[in-house]
């Protein structure tokens, strides 16, 4: 990926270590995470860090009776159609974050020659992810959502849009662990 495309998703080559992160655990496995240069959000930085259970219920969800920061699908769509057309990937994922009561900060997507489509829609409950392999009818995406977001929505918008000939959806519950 040229310097252009890194910096248009936000990064550039240099990297740094990761500011935070346990030093031993960064110098052992090289956690570097690059530089960004994209816009932050304003924060207010005075406030004070939630750290109590109740303090994060909007963030963090229950499934199943199993408290977690978010639910992570992976979708496979097989023998799926217009794959290779961009526009109508964008306006799809529009859609799944509308009907999921997401909420979209960015999206990128990139064509690929011949054909094939990968991109991310940024989320500020998390991202959905795309990439597709039209020459096999193959799309392969990530929805993981936390908070009031409705993950499982996107199916629906991702089969009425592309219609597959077979849907597999696999669920993640992320954060299970978290106290």
């Amino acid at each position: 990926m040229s310097d252009d495309g890194l910096f248009q998703l936000g990064m550039d080559l240099e990297a740094r270590h990761h500011e935070g992160a346990d030093a031993s655990f960064a110098d052992a496995y090289a956690f570097d995470v690059p530089r960004s240069t994209t816009h932050t959000e304003d924060n207010d930085t005075t406030a004070p860090a939630a750290n109590t259970q109740d303090d994060r219920l909007d963030h963090f969800i229950e499934r199943e009776g199993v408290r977690c920061a978010g639910s992570h699908l992976i979708i496979d769509l097989y023998d799926a159609s217009r794959l290779d057309d961009l526009p109508f990937i964008e306006e799809t994922l529009k859609t799944c974050v509308t009907e999921a009561g997401a909420t979209l900060l960015h999206i990128h997507l990139h064509p690929f020659e011949p054909t094939g489509v990968s991109g991310v829609a940024v989320l500020a409950e998390s991202h959905i992810s795309v990439h597709t392999w039209p020459e096999a009818g193959y799309a392969a995406f990530d929805v993981f959502m936390c908070g009031d977001a409705r993950s499982e929505k996107c199916v629906e918008v991702l089969e009425q849009a592309f219609r597959p000939g077979r849907t597999s959806v696999s669920e993640l519950l992320r954060g299970k662990e978290v106290a």
